[in-house]
């Protein structure tokens, strides 16, 4: 099933690429890294503690937001929603797809996915 669903989130990243890729913005590779990653600063959240940690890295991760902004920005032809979305989407996939899960408030390690990092058992 671990592979199964490893699968499942690399073809929504791919597909999500493709569809950053039919957009109409032309930016130099280095920026749509930026922009790929980006979604991570939300784990600032920790520095304040776990509980805010999760609630802000889940806010940001979490593929109904993604689906939000692609939902409003698709259909009202709102370029930048729709790009903000799309990005969100493939950076939660990536994640997923690399085993990195929506956070539990008690610690960074404790996912949806399962535990990771050095505790795992």
């Amino acid at each position: 099933m671990k592979y199964q669903l490893k699968a499942e989130q690399a073809v929504q990243l791919a597909l999500s690429i493709i569809a950053l890729y039919l957009q109409p913005y032309s930016f130099h590779w280095w920026v749509w890294l930026l922009l790929f990653l980006a979604p991570d600063v939300s784990m600032l959240g920790y520095l304040v503690g776990p509980k805010t940690g999760a609630i802000t890295y889940n806010l940001i991760h979490h593929k109904l937001v993604a689906g939000i902004f692609i939902a409003i920005g698709f259909p009202g032809h709102m370029p930048v929603l729709l790009l903000i979305g799309l990005l969100l989407w493939a950076h939660s996939s990536f994640d997923r797809m690399m085993g990195y899960g929506l956070k539990f408030p008690d610690s960074f390690h404790n996912t949806h996915l399962g535990l990771i990092g050095g505790k795992q058992a």
